[in-house]
């Protein structure tokens, strides 16, 4: 890590540490500590922290769950030395901290409604906003740690990462309180959630971000800045830029589950065809030699994207090579993953899992891995393959994982073709027995399931009344998508017309906004105007 700065004073940074750790081990005071540091130091910049952090603080297993960041920057607060750096708007790190101020004020709120007597809707709508906050913390993991991480900045952003990871769950945790009516328990619960977010933000602003920006230059921050676009952002709008894609090395992303999460840049096949250039393949439309056919490069892409699976590869190396960049992906993806270590892609609570993977296929022992997840009405399979060539030498490991919810639900045989329904007015009746058949979700099917727990067990929303025998009688801004969308579920083509990102409607983790989501979020979320929104579902239903 030393290496990306310049004239780094070893000496420095030991007596840093050492005085650090007199005053944590209770040796010296507060005032012996600044004292100290003043005294020997005079002045400290973040990523001399972070070096400090890195290189020279014993490893514990628990580290940065609970961190007292406060406390640390008490000790430093005489010494430490940042700069103001004037940031366009849209920056990578103006983004984040632009989200930690929305998330300052909610906090704020926090602290107000917890002095009066509870009003549930009223905190339904603040935990709304506050579950957006893992979108912060996912775009965080998937693309700055993976860019510090390439260049030696490792153990402060794994172990950081178990903290967003603690903070996502700990939110989840009050949301599922609220809604189970477990009100003096979720009471409680908030001073603690409000300090443990305030202390990551505070790492962030005063470490993190200070260091990046010294670690990182333009063009790995531009380039990072299309693959946030990818993930999203919470509570702002961040329009993309319009220069040419720069193409510069990759690395990183998480997952939910071992080896899982994994995937890859835009453009595969332009970087593929130029690699293959140097190999006397210049022609895109000229056919490759693979193992059972000829394909072109065109094709070879078409066939990944609309795979039905998402897969990745791995390499014997530990090396994250390849995934298929389908639409309906199981979990966030981000195009940092390509070159990056396998084991840097997951929180430390399950390297273990995927270290063991690894080793047994290596050796052996084992050729495959299943995992499954199992919630109401939700059934996601994840297998893990090892990959060897003809001489039986291990190179690697395939990923495959696939939202099964759907075909664990067919019953009997269907040997006659049919269609999904395309055009508006027909049957009722008819619609509901090709959902079954084909699988397409009506908004009933979303709306009676439960929620996977990745937002905290949401729950139902009871209707707004706008949905009368089926048939939509009128269209506010609170009525309830789920209730559109039973009216007809072919209302998805004018959504996917206003905004691409109404396409989010057909991934499977879905059916978890579903059953909340009002035409008010859906303005807000997709970012179309709210009363085009209404009035464009008003006139598709003729209301």
């Amino acid at each position: 890590m030393r290496e990306n700065f310049q004239n780094i004073d070893g000496k420095k940074l030991e007596i840093v540490h050492e005085i650090k750790s007199a005053y944590d081990e209770g040796k010296i005071s507060l005032e012996e500590a600044r004292k100290a540091l003043k005294d020997r130091v005079q002045h400290l910049a973040p990523y001399e922290i972070a070096i400090i952090e890195q290189e020279m603080v014993e490893e514990t297993e628990d580290e940065c769950i609970k961190e007292d960041i406060q406390a640390m920057l008490e000790v430093f607060q005489d010494v430490l030395v940042t700069k103001d750096q004037e940031l366009p708007e849209n920056h990578p790190i103006s983004c984040y901290r632009r989200e930690n101020a929305k998330m300052k004020e909610l906090l704020l709120s926090v602290e107000d409604l917890v002095q009066y007597p509870l009003i549930k809707n009223q905190w339904l709508e603040l935990y709304e906003e506050l579950l957006k906050f893992k979108i912060h913390l996912s775009r965080k993991q998937n693309q700055l740690y993976p860019v510090l991480e390439k260049k030696g900045f490792t153990r402060p952003t794994t172990t950081m990462w178990t903290l967003d990871d603690f903070i996502r769950d700990e939110i989840a945790e009050c949301y599922s309180l609220l809604l189970e009516d477990k009100e003096e328990e979720f009471i409680g619960k908030q001073a603690e959630l409000v300090a443990d977010v305030r202390d990551l933000m505070d790492k962030e602003e005063n470490i993190l971000y200070p260091t990046s920006l010294e670690m990182i230059n333009e063009e790995e921050f531009r380039y990072m800045a299309e693959g946030d676009q990818e993930i999203g952002f919470a509570y702002i709008t961040v329009e993309p830029e319009k220069s040419p894609k720069q193409n510069i090395s990759h690395t990183a992303s998480q997952s939910t589950s071992p080896l899982s999460g994994l995937s890859s840049a835009p453009g595969f096949a332009e970087e593929l065809a130029g690699l293959l250039g140097k190999y006397g393949f210049n022609n895109k439309e000229e056919k490759l030699n693979v193992t059972t056919g000829q394909l072109t490069l065109e094709q070879i892409n078409l066939i990944y994207q609309h795979m039905p699976v998402d897969l990745s590869y791995v390499d014997e190396n530990e090396l994250v090579c390849f995934y298929t960049d389908t639409k309906h992906r199981v979990f966030p993806r981000s195009k940092n993953v390509i070159g990056r270590d396998v084991k840097n892609c997951h929180p430390k609570a399950s390297v273990h899992i995927v270290e063991e993977i690894i080793k047994k296929f290596r050796s052996g022992e084992q050729d495959k891995a299943e995992f499954w997840i199992n919630k109401p009405d939700l059934f996601i399979y994840i297998i893990y393959y090892a990959v060897r060539d003809e001489n039986g030498k291990f190179r690697g490991v395939l990923e495959m994982m696939q939202d099964c919810t759907h075909i664990r639900s067919l019953q009997g045989s269907q040997t006659l073709l049919t269609w999904e329904q395309q055009e508006k007015g027909e049957s009722k009746e008819t619609s509901k027995d090709e959902d079954k058949r084909e699988g397409s979700e009506t908004s009933k099917d979303v709306g009676n399931k439960e929620s996977t727990g990745t937002l905290g067990n949401e729950g139902n929303r009871e209707s707004t009344g706008s949905l009368t025998a089926g048939k939509l009688t009128e269209i506010t801004e609170d009525t309830l998508l789920k209730d559109i969308l039973e009216a007809d579920p072919n209302v998805k083509t004018l959504l996917f017309r206003l905004s691409d990102r109404f396409k989010a409607l057909n991934t499977p983790l879905a059916r978890i906004m579903m059953p909340k989501a009002t035409v008010k979020i859906m303005s807000e979320r997709a970012e179309v105007d709210l009363d085009t929104l209404l009035r464009e579902l008003r006139e598709y239903f003729k209301l």
